[in-house]
């Protein structure tokens, strides 16, 4: 037998319910008046017997057994299995000392040095144990005022509401950061691809533009020299022009000349 006493609250001595191993057989069990009885209708267990007349349980009796009614409302029973054999265990309804309380706190405290949990920020094993701290109050207030305990139960159960709520918060959030990141991450590959391409373009561009630069101070050269050319031999022409015309010039002086002797 090996009892779940890990737990920082406090449960009674583990009880042998039962030593068949038939999960069908165990779900039939039903508690009928204190008794257990199987699915056949037989019981297993001593079946108490019923007030006298005109007597009345004890006041403290009927405390006590509301009270173990709300603790495993509160909190219910343990059960598990070993070779074969059913256990349980329930909160103890054992009313707490000062002693208990100090102790608590300081298996509290043990417990937290041992799982390594850290001190601040967000960690599992610190609100595991504080849970169970909570828990244990709870079953300690609840023996003295089980009003109290209810209330207690209400204030716990919205602490875990609101941690579940903002837990769900945390992981939509963090699931959008991915969704978000993982787009940033695409998209930057797209403009990586695209910065290429532009950066490509461009260097044709370039060559482009330094092949027609190159075009063209090849045409202004080739026209400059072909000017100078041009030039040239249209002043040549000229030059041929005027001796030309001297020439006839002179001869035709020369002829008109002995005519009007």
């Amino acid at each position: 037998m090996v009892p779940p006493n890990t737990s920082l609250l406090k449960y009674d001595n583990p009880i042998l319910v039962s030593r068949n191993t038939e999960k069908k057989a165990t779900k039939q069990k039903a508690k009928v008046g204190g008794a257990t009885v199987t699915g056949n209708g037989s019981s297993a267990g001593p079946v108490p017997t019923a007030p006298k007349a005109g007597k009345l349980p004890p006041v403290d009796a009927q405390k006590n057994q509301q009270t173990e009614e709300i603790l495993n409302s509160i909190l219910p029973p343990k059960e598990w299995q070993d070779n074969g054999q059913l256990w349980i265990t329930q909160v103890s309804s054992t009313p707490a000392t000062r002693l208990d309380v100090v102790n608590l706190q300081e298996s509290l405290d043990q417990r937290l040095q041992q799982r390594q949990a850290r001190e601040t920020g967000i960690c599992p094993v610190r609100r595991e144990l504080y849970s169970q701290s909570f828990d244990e109050l709870i079953r300690q207030v609840t023996i003295n005022c089980a009003e109290r305990g209810l209330l207690l139960l209400r204030v716990r159960d919205e602490i875990r509401m609101t941690i579940a709520a903002y837990q769900t918060l945390y992981e939509s959030s963090v699931a959008f950061g991915m969704r978000k990141a993982l787009q940033a991450e695409q998209g930057k590959a797209d403009m990586e691809n695209r910065i290429s391409d532009l950066e490509s373009e461009k260097r044709d561009l370039e060559r482009q533009v330094n092949e027609l630069k190159a075009k063209c101070e090849a045409i202004e050269k080739r026209e400059a020299e072909r000017r100078v050319v041009e030039e040239k031999r249209h002043t040549e022409e000229i030059q041929f022009l005027k001796r030309t015309n001297q020439q006839l010039k002179a001869q035709l002086e020369g002829i008109i000349a002995p005519t009007r002797k």
